[in-house]
């Protein structure tokens, strides 16, 4: 089984952006010893929590850092974006670490409807046009534009030796479909979806003829060595998204402490008893368990974590567990 890192640079509360962000550039050199396959960064707005609007940035420091784990984007948000400007920022990447980088797409806003209006004129309208801007960005990447376009004689420069493998990030239906028509690999955002992600990832893999489809599943993990432990440290993230939902707190990842001293409602303990069901929490041996049901769900062998607590070493030692149970640096 393939591992892989999804890092959204959460703040903790107490810490600043500048620390959240050390905090990632650590993280990252950390997977790469550890043998975990890629390391992506996502892209949010005016997150208070969130301290990463411009993942190429911080991908080419982490890229310096680093020796052998793939790089890349969980996702640029295209709709924000021309094309040709991406094509460019990825090329580049790919220039200075060949071989090693992603272009993880989305068609998320990645912020509020204010943040989007301030990023791009009319974003409504470029979401409509995201499958064009996919296309066109694909014939960007790729130098295939046909003679008739305007674009035919424009390269994204430097063009790289080795071209970023772009994906597409989903959570529905209508983008499992769009990522067969492109023949692009996919990405099953399990952490964040109420789908049902295994029929979703079938019919991507139905549609997908004449090739071999490629699939990657996110998901929500949090280990520790008892089960006890992880329990009490996923109540941090749990949480934090319910204090999210509220409009409440500074937006940062709250501390345990404070988490047991907050006053919550039946509602409240409702929706972080299905939380849970969104999270694998436990033992080394219990996340190995829970991943290989997973896999046998989705049938792909690659997995894509995403871990948030608000103690930066527990995070730390959650994917050393994981890399330890897997045997990553073996594999």
């Amino acid at each position: 089984m393939k591992l892989s890192i999804l890092d959204q640079v959460p703040i903790p509360n107490g810490k600043s952006a500048q620390d959240a962000l050390e905090a990632t550039i650590e993280l990252a050199e950390l997977a790469d010893k550890l043998g975990y396959h890629r390391y992506w960064i996502a892209e949010h707005h005016d997150f208070d929590g969130l301290a990463s609007p411009a993942p190429d940035i911080l991908l080419g420091i982490i890229g310096h850092k680093t020796k052998r784990i793939r790089i890349g984007s969980g996702a640029v948000l295209l709709p924000n974006y021309k094309p040709y400007n991406i094509a460019e920022r990825y090329h580049l990447l790919a220039t200075l670490y060949p071989g090693r980088v992603d272009l993880g797409l989305g068609r998320a806003p990645g912020g509020s409807a204010e943040a989007s209006i301030a990023l791009v004129d009319n974003f409504l309208e470029q979401v409509k046009m995201y499958e064009q801007k996919l296309e066109e960005l694909l014939h960007f990447l790729n130098g295939d534009f046909p003679e008739d376009n305007i674009f035919h004689k424009v390269k994204a420069q430097p063009v790289p030796k080795e071209k970023p493998v772009p994906w597409l990030l989903g959570t529905s239906m209508k983008s499992a479909v769009l990522a067969s028509e492109k023949r692009l690999p996919y990405v099953f955002g399990d952490f964040m979806s109420g789908e049902d992600g295994p029929s979703i990832v079938k019919e991507y893999r139905d549609r997908f003829r004449n090739a071999e489809p490629k699939v990657m599943v996110t998901v929500n993990v949090i280990c520790a060595e008892t089960t006890e432990e992880a329990m009490e440290l996923a109540k941090s993230n749990q949480v934090w998204k319910l204090m999210q939902s509220k409009g409440e707190g500074n937006g940062k990842v709250p501390t345990v402490k404070e988490v047991l001293e907050y006053n919550f409602s039946d509602e409240d303990l409702d929706s972080l008893r299905t939380s849970n069901h969104r999270q694998i929490i436990g033992n080394p041996r219990e996340v190995r368990e829970s991943l290989e049901e997973l896999r046998e769900l989705y049938g792909t062998d690659e997995f894509m974590v995403l871990t948030i607590t608000h103690d930066t070493d527990a995070r730390k030692a959650s994917y050393e567990l994981i890399a330890r149970e897997f045997n990553l640096r073996k594999s």
